[in-house]
């Protein structure tokens, strides 16, 4: 696991210690890409990144989140995954088994990639100070500034139900999160950039009150390309139409004839006017390392036929050492257990230090 001190450095300039009034509390974050962060010292930052266990993984986190994740652990940058468990029930009464659905997002993370003695991956339940830290944190944010956040509102149209206080305080949870083990940067897509600002703000104002025991992280702006399920609407656990990555070839094969295009023959990389097909085009792309453009030449007036034929190819061969290594390490019972109790073991670490001095800041301990 990793050793370095609890304190991490910021990032080079350091980001996001702005004075000034509570005006600029909604001012856009300052933001980085990967390649701007791996052209500085990886080793000076720190990201917390995660995913909501709703189901197994899919292309599109392959693509998108994981890929970002191995890039950051192979170039050194250290990193902790939660797997927000917690977090489930925001949204839905039945969380399903969840113990079963964190073991399979976690064998995914493996499978892609992320290495356990170099990327510290824990559950949300199993660091309490996490959770004792959104208390004073709450104490630090208006109903108004959490009733306005944009994330919240998408959150609660996607879900059709009432809100709850849970939802409402979702991103002082994840600001949590992120200040617990003393995050630097964080991966966002840009609509999640509020989400963020709300924790630069949690870290600004405890300085302000406080003293100076929290900082501002940095977004990581990700360049992932949005990718759309099998129905056209974005690739999602809960709408049934991703290929997950523990799924087989047939399964896959199947998965990609039941997509949609549209009624023309000719294949054209136009993802204003043809969003299917262009889909289909970005898929095979990314998993044969070309650019949508140069598959479109290249199929022309193939077809959709011609298309899903190369996309399925390209898919199964892509997934093909991931899977293979996904059925390994499931035969090992043992194994996501052990990675999760070291993980935990490094969050707490972390959380409790990070809880301890936000107490003594507050008068709270001697």
């Amino acid at each position: 696991m990793p050793t370095t001190a609890r304190s991490a450095p910021s990032p080079a300039p350091a980001a996001g210690t702005r004075p000034g009034p509570d005006h600029a509390d909604h001012a856009r974050p300052d933001v980085l890409t990967l390649e701007e962060v791996l052209a500085r010292d990886p080793g000076t930052f720190r990201v917390l990144t995660g995913d909501r266990p709703t189901g197994a993984l899919h292309v599109g986190h392959l693509f998108g989140t994981l890929a970002t994740r191995v890039a950051l652990q192979r170039h050194g940058v250290e990193t902790f995954v939660v797997v927000a468990d917690y977090q489930v029930i925001t949204d839905r009464d039945d969380a399903g088994d969840l113990p079963a659905t964190v073991r399979e997002v976690v064998l995914d993370y493996l499978a892609a990639g992320l290495d356990p003695e170099a990327t510290t991956v824990f559950v949300h339940s199993d660091v309490p100070a996490v959770h004792q830290l959104m208390l004073p944190f709450l104490s630090l944010v208006t109903v108004a500034e959490l009733d306005r956040n944009p994330t919240v509102k998408a959150e609660l149209a996607a879900s059709g139900r009432a809100l709850s206080a849970l939802l409402l305080t979702y991103p002082v949870h994840q600001a949590a999160d992120i200040l617990s083990v003393r995050g630097t940067l964080v991966p966002v897509g840009r609509d999640q950039l509020p989400h963020l600002e709300l924790t630069r703000t949690v870290a600004r104002r405890f300085t302000r009150r406080y003293g100076p025991v929290l900082t501002e992280p940095t977004a990581l702006l990700s360049q992932a390309p949005l990718v759309l399920g099998t129905d056209g609407a974005k690739m999602s656990k809960s709408r049934g139409n991703a290929i997950e990555l523990r799924a087989d070839a047939d399964a896959t094969a199947a998965a990609v004839r039941g997509a949609r295009t549209d009624a023309r023959r000719t294949i054209t990389y136009d993802p204003a006017h043809r969003p299917e097909v262009s889909n289909l085009l970005l898929l095979g792309a990314l998993a044969s390392a070309r650019t949508p453009q140069d598959l479109a030449d290249e199929i022309a007036d193939g077809g959709a036929a011609a298309l899903k034929a190369y996309v399925t190819d390209a898919l199964v061969a892509h997934l093909a050492p991931v899977r293979a290594r996904r059925a390994e390490l499931a035969r090992d019972p043992f194994l996501v257990r052990d990675v999760l109790a070291r993980g935990a073991a490094r969050a707490a670490q972390e959380a409790d230090a990070t809880l301890a001095d936000v107490r003594r800041a507050m008068r709270q301990t001697s």
